[in-house]
This record gives structure tokens, sequence and C-alpha cells, in this order.
């Protein structure tokens, strides 16, 4: 079993991921940035199995996320930006360097960021794009929500369960030890996600428009083309994915979003002009689509083992309020199908620091002194 001078470094976590959330519930405070990237780097932990491994893609995605990242740098330095960017009292230069880009396998098509340092693009959407400037614009979407802080917005109750849960996931990975860590922290995190309202994680209407807003001007500043960057929403428009009431959604219609993005490319200022500002695309045509069979392959070959069946089973339940603005069926049947394997395997996942059978104790062969368990992520 652990060494008791082993529980107050478990047991730290648990509550800081709780006082996050009641903090969260009632409260118009900030999350802080520290605890937001402790969390983002515990849910990445757990979610490592689905991430594409093919280092050629890889490469692609972080020079593409370093143009992006770069645009963001100099709309800091020239003070652009929401307010809530310039609400933390804490350094945030830690948005603008270590910042990286996955390519997850899945056959969900989604995109996401859970406010860290980590973007998350599914490989079904990297499928789905006609070319860099629709990838383009989707990263640069998912580090608007980022360099906008809309997941430590404190007042809206959401985002504190979700800092919290994505915090039990590294509490999780603690538990499990070097050999059951990921799998562990896998299962902390969507509990605390389906016990905290898990259909109500996604963002608001407001903080996608922002993002959108946000996204476009590093889109520009970065040297892709402003046309262009309404193109997903009208891909996803022709895939029938616009559904649901614009009264009526928490969420912008891909129509509405198509037609805002049209008219920012039409109004932009011409100071500098854009032809200033446009840049060689990071791949050629040839090249992306060289790209996209790559990653169609690493996706294809990965092993389909138990971790990463559970793996895809949350990505699949992670909300798309990115995307699509009504719940997609698949969503709703991945949590439910979560909840109920989460119910058989809750006690094994909590109990990683209860003490072994008394079997187990007697063959012991190193001492209890000497055990080592898996460190928090950090």
């Amino acid at each position: 079993m652990f060494a008791n001078r082993r529980y107050p470094s478990l047991l730290a976590p648990i509550v800081a991921c709780l006082v996050a959330l009641f903090t969260a519930a009632g409260c118009s405070s900030l999350v802080s940035d520290k605890s937001v990237i402790q969390n983002a780097q515990g849910f990445d932990e757990g979610i490592k199995a689905a991430e594409i491994k093919d280092p050629d893609v890889d490469a692609y995605f972080q020079r593409i996320g370093a143009r992006i990242i770069q645009a963001a740098r100099e709309s800091d330095k020239a003070h652009w930006g929401p307010p809530s960017h310039f609400s933390s009292s804490e350094p945030q230069d830690w948005m603008f360097k270590g910042v990286q880009f996955h390519l997850v396998n899945s056959k969900t098509l989604n995109a996401f960021t859970t406010g860290g340092q980590h973007v998350y693009i599914y490989n079904q959407l990297f499928q789905m794009c006609h070319s860099e400037d629709e990838l383009a614009a989707v990263m640069s979407h998912e580090f608007g929500h980022i360099y906008s802080r809309h997941v430590q917005k404190g007042q809206v109750r959401n985002y504190g369960i979700m800092a919290a849960a994505l915090g039990l996931g590294a509490v999780g990975y603690v538990a499990g030890g070097k050999e059951k860590g990921a799998d562990y922290g896998q299962k902390a995190a969507a509990l605390g996600l389906v016990a905290g309202n898990f259909a109500g994680m996604g963002f608001t209407r407001s903080d996608e428009a922002q993002a959108d807003e946000c996204g476009f001007h590093f889109y520009c500043l970065a040297g892709w083309d402003p046309d262009h960057f309404g193109d997903f929403f009208q891909t996803m428009i022709d895939k029938g994915l616009d559904k649901g009431s614009a009264l009526t959604s928490d969420h912008p219609t891909l129509a509405s979003r198509l037609q805002i993005a049209r008219e920012r490319a039409r109004t932009m200022p011409q100071l500098p002009p854009r032809q200033q500002l446009r840049k060689p695309p990071v791949a050629s045509t040839a090249e992306f689509r060289r790209y996209q069979q790559a990653a169609a392959r690493a996706s294809s070959t990965t092993p389909d083992d138990t971790t990463l069946a559970k793996s895809q089973k949350l990505l699949a339940a992670i909300p798309r309020s990115c995307l699509a603005p009504v719940e997609p069926p698949d969503q709703q049947k991945a949590r439910e199908e979560l909840l109920q394997d989460l119910k058989k395997d809750q006690p094994q996942a909590t109990q990683g620091t209860q003490a072994k059978p008394a079997a187990a104790r007697h063959t012991r062969s190193t001492p209890p002194s000497n055990e080592v368990i898996g460190q928090p992520a950090r």
C-alpha cells in the first residue's frame, strides 16, 4: 500500500478541485491560470492513448500553431483583445510558449481546448478539411478560447465543473501509479464531468462569438486568407450539421457564423493592406493531402485496445459547442455509456490508495518505504 506520508500529496489536488468547483458556483472571480494549466495537463495524461503520434503530422500542426501563437503574442503586445484576456494579475506568457496542438484519433467531428496549454483537433475534422485555411481557422478559434481565458471565467459554473473534473483526472493519475495512471485518470476525469453536468461543459454563445473574433484576428495576422476563414462553417453546413433554431440554441448557428466571417473579411481594416499580411501556407495543397493521408494511416493502424476504446468514448462525450449548435445523438449516447462504465469501474478507479489484500502484502518484495508511485502531472 502507499506509505502514509504520501497521502497529503494525493489529498491536496482533491481538496483543490472541490474548492474550485464550489468557488466557481458562487463567485465571480477568475479561476487561476496556474490551476487551469495543471488541470489541463492532468486531462492530457488521461487522453494520450488517443493522440496520433505521426512525427511529420505533429510537426505540421505545431508549425501552424506557432504562427497562430505568434500572431496572438503580437496582439497581446498591442493590447488587443477582450477584457478577460487582461483580467489576470498572473503572468500570461504561458499561453505563448509550450502550447501543444494535438491530433487525436477519433471518428467524432470535434475540436476543443481545456483552457491550458493543450488544443485538440479530431482526425475526423482534419480529414473533412478541404484546405489548410479551414484547419488553421479551427485551430485559431480554439486558441481564441485560451487567449480569452474562457475556462478561467469563474462566474460560469460549468467552467468550474470542467476544471474540477480535469483536476480529478490528475488525481486519478496519481492514484493509478505508473501502470494504470492514464486509465484511472481518464475514469476520474470522466466521472467528474458526468457528476458535474457533462452536457453543460461547453462554452456559451458569447464565448463562441468571441473566440471567432479572436480567431479571425490571429488567422489574418498569421498570414492566411481572410476570405477563407469561414470555409469550414460552409463545409459543415453542406454536411447538414447546421440544425436547430437560432432563438432556442445556446450557441450561434453555423450560418450566422459564416455570415459574420464573410462580413469581417469584407470590412477588415486595410491598414496594413491585407496583401502585406498574406504569407504562403505552411504546406502546399499536395503536402496538405499527404498529411491527411499520413494521419489516416496512423489512425487505422493504432491498436484498438481497451485504453483507446475508453479514450474514444470520452472524446465522443465532450461537447461540440465550438462546431455544432445542437447536441448530436452520438454525444448523448457516449455520455450515457460513460456513466454506465464509471458506475461499474468507480471502485477500481477511486480506491487506488487502499491497502492491498493480505496475500499481496505477504508476498511483497519491495519495502513500503521504497515504493514508487506516479506523480501528479505538472
